[in-house]
Order: C-alpha cells, then structure tokens, then sequence
C-alpha cells in the first residue's frame, strides 16, 4: 500500500470518527446517544488548547494532557496531526483536490509555490498566546481548528441536519448570531478554489506551533541528492504539495504537512522520509522577521489593555443580560479558559446555550456560552449538568445534581443560581392590561416556588355603560337594556359588586346574557340589590412577584411567558452564584 493511500484512510477515518463525536452529543443511553463516547477527544488533542491555558490560567485540566501525545509525535514525525489526523485539514485538501484537479500543471505548481503570506499564521499564534500570558481570554478558539469545527458541525451542520429525513434531535435546534459562525466556516472552506488549504497555509495558528515544533523533527521530507544535481526540476513535486513547502528546493520544513504526494510524484524517486539531512538543504525557521515577530508581541499586550478599558468583564459595566451556564466560573476564569467549542450548547438537551454575539459588548466574550430563554423547548432545567461534565477546560466546571439543587451537604450554601427573574410591570398582562395570567408562576420549578402572586381586583369600566338593576334575586340580576355581550364574563375570573360599596365582597360571576347575569351559589347576594342600584364588575387578578432568595435564574418562566417579543418577565444575571459581587441583597 503506498504510504499517500494510508494517509487517504487515516483522514477519512478520523473525519468520520470526529463526525460520529458530534452526532452523539445527545444525552441518552443509546449508541447513536452521549454513553461515555470521548467526544473532545480531539479538542484534548489540541496542544494549542492546552498551552493557551496553561497561559492564561496556570494550570492544566488533566483532559488536556492527550496534547502531549501529539507535541511528542511531531517532535519525532514532524506535522503528521495536520496531514494524517486533523479533520478540519481533511475537509480542506478534499475541497481543494475537487476545486483543482482540472488545472494544468503549470496553474498547479503556481498555487501550491510558497507565499510569503504563510508567515501571518505565526503572527496570530504569537498574538494569541501573548494575550493569553497576559491574562487575556483564550482567544486561540476564535481561529484553532479544531474548536472551529467543532463549533461549525455543532451549530450550523447538524441543526441543518434537523430539517431533513435524519433528525438527529428530537426537536429543531437554532442559535443566535449562528450566521457568523456560520460565515467564518464556509469562507475558510471555499477559500480552498483559490488556493489549496489556504485556510492550513495562511491562517491556522495550531497549523504554526505545529511547524515551530516540526523543526525538531527527527523524521523529515528530504532530498535524497546534494544540490539537486540529479533533478531535471520538473516541478511534479511542487505540483502535488499540499503545504507549499518547496520540495523540490530547499524544503520549508515547517510548512510540510506530511502529505507524502512529493514521494509517489517524483520520477526520479529522489524525494524520501527519513531521519537524515536533505541533501539540498533545509529551511527550518518559518519566514517571520524580528520587528513581525515583535509587532505581533506588542498587538497581543497591547489588545489586553485597551478590551480591558471598557469594564466588562468584571467591572463596574458588566452586562448583566449575559447570564452564564450552571457551574461557569466567574466572568474573568471563564474567559481565561472557555475555547469557545460549542460542545456545551450542543448537548443542551433544552436548546438554550447559545453563541454570545457581538451582543455581549466584548471581543472576549465573542461565541462563549450564554443563556436564550426564549430559544429552545423550555428552560434550564433543575436535573440537567450536562455541559458542565462536558466542557473540556473545566470553563464550566461539573456540578453535582446535589449541588446544583442545593440539598444534602449542599443545603447551607443553597442551590447554584445562574441569575435572578424581575417582573416588567410595564408589560405583564395583570400589571399592565388587567388580564389574568398566572404562567409564570404555574411554570416556575422551584419548591417552594420563587413566585407567588397577590391578588388585586380591578373594576372593568371600558366598553361597558350603566349596568343598572332591573330586578334580582340572590343569584340572578337582570339590568335595564342590553349592555353585554353574551358569555363575556364567564371565565370564572370576574365578579361583581355594588357602586360604592367598597365594604361588600365582589360576588364571582359564572355566566352572563345580554342584560343579565348569574353568580357562583357559593358567592349567593344576601339581600338581592334592590333596583335602580349601579353594578360594577371586577376582574380578578393575580399580580406576580419573585422572590429573590428563592429564584436560581432557570428561565423557565421567561420562556414560557405568553407576551412575544420582549418578554414581561426576563431573568438578569444579579444574583449569580458565580460571583459574589453581582448579589442583589448584602450579606
């Protein structure tokens, strides 16, 4: 077998194993389900997540140490991650084989020829991990490709899945500002009709630690002969090359993605792999000059101090619309560890983890997880840790359903509260309108429940004339002339009492004609209104309120709210458990 087909099969078999990885995040026993499948397995493999981690936070979760398996590998093989395993590396030379097998040979071996626009990967690695030394985010996520794919295939590709014959979950699944994710995805892709793997050449900052770390190589595309006396530079090699590393010059060794095409390409066999020194020469080093190098050390300190300037994170001007998921670390530690992967809003087994847009006000927080209420089938759900046991870098760390609930050893601190509900009087359908609604307290999931409601009558004065009695008896009054509308007030929400007479209990209505009505037998009038008497009629109404002490910020009831749009009761990120300075109340 030649070595270019192993390479074939081991792209299609970690793509596919990558794909399957994403099709289970679903929580359930089945085999197509989440039951102990290692799903970030290759975000473990990473090395960038973890480096960037180590940076940012001083510490390394233990997950991440599979990341050693591959600095090792290429230390002793060179980039054979990004040629044999990497499945978003795999999806681009595929696009750029389809995109460019028609071209003549000498279009080929212009777009495979070295840029010097390959260098600008190695700025952005530098830029990402300067920001990361210096306490910034791991803004690596925004660009590494395997949290780039992930996020892509989690909530692009397969909720697209979802509208076809496959349904791959059991209810449609949509994400806020996906369209952003979205177009980075697909730019990357068809940027490979342009030039093949433009995206591994260009872009990819793992793609550039991979190449620093590929000059310690001690296996290497060579050159069997010195100076290239025996080669009649016909270029086949450079024709096929999927790293633009120069093989038939001086070989770029950390542009060279171990494709292997130069070995099976050359007509003279004069390419191989092996442990000794070209015999034309290498170049080691990547094309990055002292002042790019430095520029892009300066960008990365530089960017922690002016995204810092506005106070977000954990400043005065924090946004309390950005609510975080159960058990996320506080605002700051989040950031320093969250690679933006998507993983935990695939798994929501409610659909309401959601990409942050430009929304959340900050370049730091830019497709880490937030809470959406009013997306997806409910709330956040009481039994549910999912993406906390889920999150690769501990950025939302594993939470008991003990302590989530804040019960048996948990029961001093309470339960983990992602936020607290405020009512808008200004829009809820009692406060507001004077119509009955108790949704929001029905829906709320907390025992005993965080909201209750006090009861208030309102007198309905709109549409409705002198209701003056003709004659009654204890359960029937008829008035002068036709002045309802039949069965109006029948709903078991409206009563009715005496004009002025404030003293005397509102008697509930259970039917109504056009110029009658009767009440409940257990609310009977003793004595009858005598006639000529003003009847006023109340609506009966349940105003909510929440109890902040009780409240966890589950968002069941914004969610199930009946106003659309902006909802009449929406959760805010006061009194997160996460952070103590965000307490509604002092202690």
């Amino acid at each position: 077998m030649k070595i270019t087909t192993a390479r074939r099969i081991s792209q299609i078999f970690f793509l596919l194993v990558f794909l399957w990885f994403c099709i289970v995040m679903r929580i359930g026993a089945e085999v197509w389900q989440l039951r102990g499948w290692p799903v970030n397995w290759f975000l473990q493999l990473d090395p960038l997540t973890g480096i960037s981690t180590i940076l940012s936070t001083g510490t390394l979760y233990a997950g991440l140490l599979w990341g050693l398996v591959t600095v090792v590998m290429t230390v002793i093989l060179g980039r054979f991650f990004c040629g044999w395993v990497c499945p978003f590396g795999a999806i681009h030379q595929f696009v750029g084989f389809l995109a460019n097998r028609k071209l003549g040979a000498k279009e080929k071996i212009r777009r495979n020829s070295f840029h010097r626009g390959q260098s600008v990967k190695y700025w952005i690695l530098i830029f990402f991990l300067t920001g990361a030394a210096m306490n910034l985010s791991v803004q690596t996520g925004l660009l590494d490709p395997i949290s780039l794919l992930h996020r892509s295939v989690n909530l692009i590709v397969l909720p697209f899945t979802d509208e076809t014959f496959l349904k791959l979950s059991p209810s449609a699944r949509y994400y806020q500002d996906a369209w952003s994710i979205g177009l980075i995805f697909f730019i990357a892709v068809f940027m490979n009709l342009r030039v093949p793997r433009f995206y591994c050449r260009f872009v990819c900052p793992l793609g550039a630690l991979l190449g620093l770390l590929s000059r310690f190589a001690l296996w290497r595309i060579v050159r069997k002969d010195r100076e290239n006396l025996h080669c009649n530079h016909c270029h086949l090699c450079e024709k096929h090359c999927e790293g633009a590393c120069e093989p038939s010059e001086q070989i770029r060794i950390s542009e060279c993605v171990l494709c292997m095409n130069c070995l099976h390409k050359c007509p003279q066999e004069l390419i191989g792999y092996g442990s000794y020194v070209s015999g034309s020469g290498e170049i080691l080093s990547p094309d990055l000059s002292r002042r790019a190098f430095m520029l892009s050390c300066f960008s990365g300190a530089a960017a922690v101090h002016t995204l810092r300037l506005t106070g977000d994170v954990e400043g005065p001007n924090w946004n309390p619309r950005l609510i975080r998921p159960p058990g996320a670390l506080s605002e700051k530690e989040f950031l320093s560890r969250c690679v933006k992967c998507g993983q935990c809003m695939r798994i929501c087994p409610t659909n309401v983890i959601h990409p942050a847009g430009l929304s959340c006000r900050s370049i730091e927080g830019l497709w880490t997880p937030v809470m959406n209420f009013r997306i997806g089938t409910s709330g956040c759900q009481l039994n549910c840790i999912a993406c906390g046991h889920l999150c690769p870098t501990a950025a939302i760390r594993p939470l008991s359903l003990d302590e989530r609930k804040g019960v048996k050893q948990y029961a001093l601190t309470g339960p983990v509260k992602i936020g607290a509900a405020f009512v808008d009087q200004s829009r809820c359908l009692p406060w507001a309108m004077d119509k009955p609604c108790i949704v929001c307290q029905e829906n709320c999931p907390v025992s005993p429940k965080a909201i209750s409601t006090k009861i208030y009558f309102s007198t309905i004065a709109h549409g409705i004339g002198n209701l003056v009695v003709k004659q009654a008896d204890n359960l029937n009054i008829a008035f002068e002339g036709d002045m309802l509308l039949p069965e109006q007030f029948a709903t078991g929400d409206y009563c009715c009492t005496a004009a002025g007479q404030t003293h005397t209990p509102c008697r509930r209505i259970v039917k109504n004609t056009a110029d009658s009505l009767t009440l409940s037998p257990d609310t009977p009038w003793e004595p009858p209104p005598e006639p000529g008497v003003r009847i006023e009629i109340q609506i009966r109404l349940q105003r909510p309120f929440v109890d902040m002490n009780r409240c966890i910020g589950c968002g069941v009831c914004e969610h199930e709210c009946p106003v659309r749009g902006e909802r009449a009761i929406r959760v805010y990120a006061e009194n997160e458990s996460r952070d103590p300075k965000h307490r509604l109340f002092l202690r």
